[in-house]
């Protein structure tokens, strides 16, 4: 009986493409933000919540004005006044839509899918800092829209017309860089409850306690004390600090719109580092 040995050579298979789709180029990225900013559009539209606040804002700033309207003693008190009123509240509801953006998609677990279509990190984080300001600009033109309306009914005069264009251009900036700021915290805290209360806390509670003991320089940089400020109102509104020697507007304005791309900047380095989940 004779054996014969055999030897098997396998096949080398080599696999060659000339695709090169699968990588995905900067300008891929930037082809991508429109998309994005689509996306988030579709976000904010869809939930009955923001609706909801958005009709808030204005029933807010309405029936505020209206009553001091309606209650004013002092006849310098106008319209044009009284609008910048009910703002600090409308900013506070920015600021909790800007946190709810992100926060709502990491609790809910959609983040990971929505990283997964866009992996550009950045381009999620450009689409959802437009779509805050977008927020922030239509939350403070119905304030403002019905605070004036209200106050007009509260039977007060209209007051002056060039005040009130440049009143509204410095709440608006206000009330957009309020929504940034909860936008950057929600990426840093990534809990809607944990993120809206830390923010409340520090805005109503710790800066009004602590501030009145701190010197001025102090108190100048601090966030919510310098965003306030850009609600010029005139001298019946007062600030809850009183400084004896207030900086120019434009430089409160760059202070708040520090702490707003500090919060941003703190929560994309979050992102790019932090487990998706």
């Amino acid at each position: 009986m004779t054996i014969t040995s055999t030897t098997i050579t396998r096949p080398t298979i080599t696999w060659t493409t000339s695709d090169r789709t699968a990588v995905r180029s900067g300008n891929d990225d930037l082809k991508a933000v429109p998309a994005a900013l689509r996306s988030e559009w579709i976000k904010l539209a869809s939930l009955r919540a923001n609706k909801v606040i958005l009709a808030l804002a204005g029933v807010v700033g309405a029936l505020i004005a209206w009553a001091l309207a309606s209650t004013a003693t002092d006849p310098a008190l106008t319209a044009s006044e009284l609008f910048i009123y009910p703002l600090p509240l409308i900013a506070t509801m920015a600021t909790v839509v800007g946190i709810l953006m992100f926060t709502g998609e990491a609790q809910h677990g959609t983040l990971a899918a929505t990283l997964t279509a866009r992996p550009a990190r950045w381009v999620l984080v450009t689409a959802k800092t437009v779509m805050a300001i977008t927020v922030g600009l239509a939350l403070g033109t119905t304030g403002m829209v019905a605070g004036f309306g209200g106050a007009a009914l509260g039977g007060v005069e209209l007051g002056d017309g060039s005040a009130l264009v440049s009143r509204a251009v410095w709440a608006l900036l206000y009330i957009a860089l309020a929504a940034v700021i909860g936008l950057g915290v929600g990426m840093i805290v990534r809990h809607s409850a944990g993120a809206i209360s830390g923010l409340l806390m520090w805005s109503f509670v710790i800066e009004s306690l602590f501030a009145p003991a701190l010197p001025d320089g102090v108190v100048h940089a601090l966030p919510f004390s310098a965003g306030y400020r850009l609600l010029d109102a005139g001298a019946n509104f007062e600030p809850p600090v009183v400084i004896a020697h207030e900086l120019a507007m434009g430089e409160y304005a760059l202070i708040f719109a520090g702490y707003a791309l500090v919060a941003l900047v703190i929560g994309t380095v979050l992102l790019y580092r932090r487990d998706t989940n």
